[in-house]
């Protein structure tokens, strides 16, 4: 079938529309080969676009036509001109939006054909991640990627409206700006007419949107690409795109307020009404009960602490961790007493690699089961003050508190039995009053646990410079089903807490003049009180879709050794255009395995 590019007729409906509604209409359609089946009479042709497929029909009678379509390919580029009309009714299709009609081809075009593609383009694509990136363009063309895409304007919309309707102004920044310290790597970009001097693409807009609230804008947002030089996980990408917020004259209560109404408004495109208020719980509160910051609420396991009980029992591996600072910790798993001793085995093994000394469990059939040597009244005390019942398992860690809660955080969620939640049940929750600094080992000093220009509560100020891992900060993170969504905080307004919290953080006046001495000047013109937070847009349209990988809502994400395999990027540039930036390559594939060039 020879290629002719072009056709007579415009569109008038998306394949995916077409309903019982449009029997007898005379349609034209757009769209790829999705399924071509000869019967010999008559031809079946599934035409698929962005809004789905249809079946398309050539008879026999039409034999210049049906010649043609005996001839399409899969993923071949049609128009095709036709009647609506209803399908045999043993031929519906019930699973298929368009299952009950069908179109009787009077006329075809041929607009492109297809070299045969490395995989088949569907949902249940058998085809290895590395191949669905390198053809990242025919992967896309799958029915829940299209969906997903769509779902992302969607929601960018519904953000860029609801935040119009509430008095915010969409307002750029640059790309091109200042490296300073955000907790990561900057993304360096040489500068030709200034040699030796970079700039550096944006982690976020932070010091930008607070300049704006002391320019007077009193509302800003943006859905804005910002970039970390990190390491990647499933839920992290090199460049990423975030919803950015800052309010002028507001306390936490206004932030947290309109973040909940508008991922209220966003849910609307799932047909989810989450219940507001959001339930919240402090930093120390999520640390107790679920070992960790971002708790999934669908998961009721709550993490108790027996160090009281464990200290009136006859066991000498709980006395001695206890004598040694640590402290006993607990975690009823529900109905999991039938655990085999090599499944049990199992998680003892992660909980050592974690870095616990192991784990105790304890059973009850028939009598206590447990590898752990106690009298019958001790088991039955353990028992009782952790809430166990007939059936279920008694996890307990006896250790630092940190390790005993952050392990058993793990193991809550490894025994988590998330088919209960596969109909899309959202838990939505704050995590608030996070300390302001935390002791990073890599770097070997304090650190700010969210940024440096988060405030701290007022009634802990006093503790700034001697006691800083006591501090408390004004911030806030919202998560929901486990996933960490964003998180914000009230601003510091006046340059001399400011620096406060710079020279914690070990800078000295000159480090501090050289790379906050604009911001730190601005601060002295008439601040208002301010906050604001930033929400993973990647993230939050992940939870939408109910995908388990930003890469499948992202059009063309890295893979997780920040490589686009599509474009075969980063790449190396011609030695002219370097020259001209100053730089000296030392080792071109320091830090990668030559395999990953």
């Amino acid at each position: 079938m020879e290629s002719n590019k072009t056709f007579k007729d415009r569109r008038t409906h998306y394949c995916g529309e077409l309903r019982r509604k449009h029997i007898g209409e005379k349609v034209v359609l757009f769209g790829w080969v999705n399924k071509v089946r000869d019967i010999g009479s008559l031809v079946f042709i599934d035409l698929r676009d962005r809004e789905g497929l249809v079946q398309v029909v050539v008879s026999k009678e039409q034999k210049q036509l049906i010649k043609q379509a005996k001839q399409i390919r899969m993923e071949n580029v049609l128009g095709v001109k036709g009647v609506v009309q209803s399908r045999k009714e043993d031929m519906k299709n019930p699973g298929l939006s368009t299952g009950d009609i069908e179109v009787q081809a009077d006329e075809m075009t041929l607009f492109s054909e297809s070299a045969t593609p490395p995989f088949v383009i569907s949902d249940d694509v058998k085809a290895t991640e590395e191949m669905r990136l390198k053809y990242r363009y025919l992967d896309l063309r799958k029915p829940s990627m299209q969906k997903n895409i769509k779902l992302r304007h969607k929601a960018a919309l519904k953000v860029r409206n609801f935040l119009d309707q509430k008095g915010f102004f969409e307002i750029e920044t640059p790309f091109l700006t200042k490296s300073t310290p955000e907790g990561a790597r900057d993304y360096l970009v040489a500068s030709r007419e200034y040699k030796g001097r970079f700039f550096a693409l944006p982690q976020s807009p932070q010091i930008f949107k607070q300049i704006f609230m002391i320019s007077g804008f009193d509302r800003y947002f943006q859905v804005v690409r910002c970039f970390r030089d990190e390491d990647l996980r499933a839920d992290r990408q090199p460049e990423f795109t975030q919803i950015d917020m800052e309010m002028s004259f507001a306390e936490q209560e206004d932030v947290l307020s309109i973040t909940e109404e508008m991922m209220v408004s966003l849910f609307e495109l799932i047909g989810i009404k989450p219940k507001r208020p959001f339930p919240r719980l402090t930093y120390k509160e999520s640390m107790e009960k679920y070992g960790t910051d971002r708790p999934d609420l669908r998961n009721e396991m709550e993490i108790k602490d027996l160090t009281d009980t464990g200290s009136k029992i006859d066991s000498n591996i709980i006395k001695a961790a206890l004598e040694a600072g640590g402290e006993l910790k607990g975690l009823v798993v529900p109905n999991k007493g039938d655990l085999s001793r090599s499944q049990l085995d199992k998680a003892g093994e992660k909980a050592r690699k974690a870095g616990a000394k192991g784990i105790i469990w304890i059973k009850k059939e028939d009598r206590f089961k447990s590898p752990l040597k106690l009298k019958l009244e001790d088991f039955a005390h353990l028992w009782k003050e952790s809430g166990a019942q007939q059936k279920d398992l008694l996890l307990l860690i006896a250790d630092k508190s940190e390790t005993a809660l952050r392990i058993l955080g793990e193991l809550r969620m490894d025994f988590y039995d998330s088919k209960k939640s596969e109909n899309r049940d959202i838990e939505f929750v704050w995590v608030t009053d996070f300390p302001l600094f935390e002791w990073s080992e890599d770097e070997n000093k304090l650190v700010s646990m969210h940024h440096p220009f988060t405030s701290p509560r007022k009634e802990d100020l006093s503790r700034l410079e001697k006691e800083p891992l006591k501090v408390r900060s004004n911030a806030y993170d919202l998560v929901v089903n486990g996933v960490e969504l964003g998180g914000g905080s009230i601003r510091i307004q006046d340059m001399e807490t400011q620096k406060r919290i710079f020279k914690v953080l070990d800078l000295g006046q000159e480090e501090m003049k050289k790379k906050f001495g604009f911001f730190l000047e601005a601060l002295t013109y008439g601040t208002p009180p301010h906050g604001g937070i930033a929400l993973g847009f990647d993230r939050t349209v992940m939870i939408l879709a109910g995908e388990q990988s930003i890469r499948d809502v992202i059009p063309f994400p890295k893979t997780t050794s920040s490589l686009c395999l599509m474009t075969e990027s980063p790449s190396e540039v011609d030695s002219k255009r370097i020259d001209e930036l100053g730089i000296k390559i030392i080792d071109k594939y320091k830090g990668r395995n030559h395999d990953e060039k």
